[in-house]
């Protein structure tokens, strides 16, 4: 008789005949433009730190000062006895630095999601979202237990075809939700055209600016400062674990609204709060960020010149517009193979497979940040370039 967790061995293993078995690489040093991995240097092309501020001599200061002050961690919740003034200053940094009314600040950008879905729309509701928006987007429509209907990806037509099909249906209330930067594709959400749709028929507009935050709009205020929308969107959520080189999640907007998710966000009410180093890491960074657009005006450079150089080499990038930058290979075992390759040449990039991206559509995701040198781009370019050859993806 088989054990009652044989199953599970089976799916490890037909996972791994698939190519879509996840192998978790450790690392062993700060990071930074290189990394030690599993005891080897390699550069680094993998990580979210999009602004190389995890390791930023001024955040380092403010973290180790904050706990010298507050110690570690609030050990509470934050309706408890877990709101620190660290929290506040922080939210209301925030909530200046974005141009929203107000902002309430969450353990990572996941948990944003978890709890402002759900306290927003419930089971006599609709959802529209984009096909393509992230994980916890989608969790947390779960968890609302609303109705939850599928456009085309950034395809406002569809939308509102979607939107007409339900209104036959009814229901009382409905969002629109779509990822701000779609993370494994790069691309933008349209959100000028999303913000007509929402104001026509009524609807609330949430956006998850994850990967916009300290990237687009001005000094990297996000998507929202990009297209000029202030004001216009209701719910903006935010990651503080991405260009902001710590970890926690945001939700930016009206005052009236971010007071309903401090009464009624769950991972607020029952989760501890963001720890004392993380939060003054956030206040350290928003403060490299209003002093200067260095850092963001270099990151995109280094993308621009990135992505150029990886079209003349051959290589399919999609359709990305950000930093960003998808090498399309098709098949999870393929892009195992090379990222595989990759690594023993030195260069850490790993394989995104289903179900991440769909299937027929692993890729190789190329995370490009401010800390690279034009010579770690062409390092890496020139060791893409030698196994894509050896695997005779390119010329």
């Amino acid at each position: 008789m088989p054990s009652k967790s044989q199953w599970i061995t089976d799916e490890l293993s037909s996972l791994k005949q698939q190519g879509l078995y996840n192998t978790i690489r450790t690392i062993g040093s700060p990071q930074g433009a290189w990394l030690t991995v599993d005891g080897k240097k390699v550069l680094n092309f993998c990580s979210n730190n999009y602004l190389g501020l995890a390791n930023h001599p001024k955040i380092l200061a403010a973290a180790k000062s904050a706990i010298e002050k507050y110690g570690v961690g609030p050990a509470a919740v934050r309706s408890i006895a877990g709101t620190m003034s660290l929290h506040v200053e922080l939210e209301q940094r925030l909530a200046k630095f974005k141009g929203a009314e107000a902002c309430i600040t969450f353990q990572s950008g996941f948990m944003a999601n978890l709890a402002t879905v759900p306290a927003l729309v419930g089971k006599e509701d609709v959802i529209f979202s984009d096909e393509l928006n992230h994980a916890s987007i989608i969790d947390g429509c779960r968890l609302s237990g609303a109705k939850v209907v599928r456009y085309g990806h950034n395809n406002i037509q569809s939308l509102r075809e979607t939107i007409a099909n339900e209104k036959k249906i009814g229901f009382r209330r409905a969002m629109i939700i779509s990822d701000g930067v779609f993370s494994m594709d790069g691309d933008v959400a349209p959100l000028k055209e999303l913000v007509e749709v929402a104001d026509e028929e009524g609807y609330l507009l949430m956006v998850d600016d994850a990967h916009g935050e300290g990237v687009l709009g001005k000094g990297g205020r996000g998507i929202v400062d990009h297209f000029n929308l202030h004001h216009q969107v209701d719910v903006e959520i935010g990651t503080l674990s991405k260009a902001f080189g710590a970890v926690g999640g945001c939700v930016a907007g009206d005052a009236t609204l971010i007071e309903w998710l401090r009464q009624r966000g769950r991972p607020f009410l029952f989760s501890s709060a963001m720890t004392v180093p993380d939060v003054a890491a956030c206040l350290a960074a928003i403060d490299l960020l209003e002093e200067s657009t260095e850092l963001v005006d270099r990151l995109w450079a280094n993308a621009k010149y990135f992505k150029a150089e990886m079209k003349t080499l051959g290589f399919d990038t999609g359709v990305s517009t950000t930093p960003i930058t998808p090498v399309m290979l098709g098949e999870a075992p393929l892009a195992q193979q090379f990222s595989r390759a990759l690594f023993e040449n030195g260069v850490f990039a790993m394989a995104i497979g289903f179900p991440t991206v769909a299937k027929g559509k692993a890729r190789i995701r190329v995370m490009i940040s401010a800390a690279h040198s034009k010579d770690d781009l062409d390092k890496g370019l020139e060791i893409f370039k030698k196994v894509g050859k050896e695997l005779g993806l390119v010329k």
